[in-house]
């Protein structure tokens, strides 16, 4: 059984050889740049400069010496930049600064710096109307240079046994809405004003039907997996009440996902929301989400076992293979065994179960514990 044949076989929820494993396939099943170089020194590998699937995130892109050796079985393609924008980090003094597309301003410190973090929302409080809406610059997702040399990379992957997976070009609706008038003035437009709230949500929606209308057709046959992203869990709960995510995001979020199903019905669509979203599954599942990620079962109402046994035969769960807040960076490779074991026992019974992570491995995790997760998985996550 190849890695796609392992990959297909788990998603139609049935049991492959062995659990497959995904490394680095999307933006939120990664690892940071710092922990990739050494986990490379841990295996023996030379060093190599980062390419980068994710900047702000400081995500490395990881080599194909480093994934065949320890067992991946998916491949991400990444959808690029628009032909009139290229990535600029300047000088900024203390700080390295970063402009995207959208307007916003970002910046990392040059000293003990792991990520950007957003200086600037281009339209947050008074600046947000119904016309500074309608005449900002947004990026141009119809610009096919976005997928340039996509398709052919993918058919490589295939050609070679592996699962492809393509991530939607920029975070979800909420998420998205957030960086562009910031969080806390957008959960106050939610509540208050959520006419013009939904008209940034209709921009941002307008703006991913631009991209997999344009994407979809061409690359359908070449991937099995579609990815979107957004978040709407915490620790404990949601970021919003499920009311006000069925009023103002479902419908939306549906329309997405239709799109998704009608351009690429072959592809199995993937979601992913951090935290607390047991109360949402539902609402997921009616509008076609076929993949769960990351499986925060760290997070309240998100206990393994149970989600299994409510939701197994209905939905595949992708992540949720060890703590990365507190066991991953914290605790003995004895420990990290422990809960990859565990988290498998829960997870991987009748398939429907792809390995990897809660979110992606941050800077401080030692090298050693990601090696115990690794063999952990190849030991234990055999059917």
């Amino acid at each position: 059984m190849n890695s796609r044949e392992r990959l297909l076989t788990a998603m139609n929820f049935q049991e492959p050889d062995r659990v497959p494993f995904d490394l680095g396939s999307t933006q939120v099943t990664g690892i940071n740049e710092i922990a990739y170089r050494n986990l490379r020194k841990a295996y023996g590998l030379p060093d190599k400069e980062v390419v980068y699937s994710d900047q702000i995130q400081g995500l490395a892109l990881p080599d194909e010496d480093f994934l065949q050796l320890i067992g991946v079985d998916t491949r991400g393609i990444f959808p690029l930049n628009a032909h009139n924008w290229n990535v600029q980090v300047t000088d900024g003094g203390d700080y390295w600064m970063y402009h995207d597309e959208w307007g916003i301003t970002y910046r990392k410190p040059k000293v003990n710096g792991l990520y950007f973090s957003i200086l600037q929302e281009p339209l947050k409080n008074e600046r947000l109307t119904p016309d500074s809406i309608k005449n900002h610059p947004w990026p141009d997702f119809k610009d096919p240079i976005r997928i340039q040399g996509l398709k052919a990379l993918a058919d490589e992957y295939h050609s070679k046994g592996f699962a492809v997976v393509v991530k939607d070009p920029f975070a979800g609706i909420f998420e998205m809405s957030q960086r562009i008038c910031g969080m806390d003035y957008l959960l106050m437009l939610m509540a208050s004003e959520p006419e013009l709230a939904g008209l940034l949500f209709d921009k941002m929606l307008e703006l991913k039907i631009d991209f997999f209308t344009m994407a979809l057709p061409i690359l359908q046959d070449s991937i099995d997996v579609v990815g979107l992203m957004d978040d709407y869990g915490t620790q404990v709960s949601q970021l919003i009440s499920p009311r006000m995510f069925r009023n103002q995001i479902k419908p939306r979020l549906k329309e997405v996902f239709d799109c998704v199903k009608a351009y690429a019905p072959n592809a199995k669509r993937f979601f992913h929301s951090c935290g607390n979203v047991r109360p949402l599954i539902p609402d997921f599942l009616e509008i076609g989400v076929q993949i769960l990620n990351p499986i925060h079962v760290r997070a309240a109402g998100m206990d393994p076992f149970e989600l299994k046994k409510d939701y197994g035969d209905k939905i595949v769960f992708w992540g949720g293979g060890v703590d990365t807040q507190g066991i991953l960076p914290m605790g003995t490779p004895q420990q990290v065994r422990d809960d990859v074991k565990r988290n498998l026992e829960a997870l991987m019974p009748g398939g429907g179960y792809i390995f990897n992570t809660i979110h992606d491995i941050q800077a401080d995790v030692p090298p050693e514990n990601l090696v115990a997760m690794i063999e952990t998985l190849h030991t234990y996550g055999v059917y």
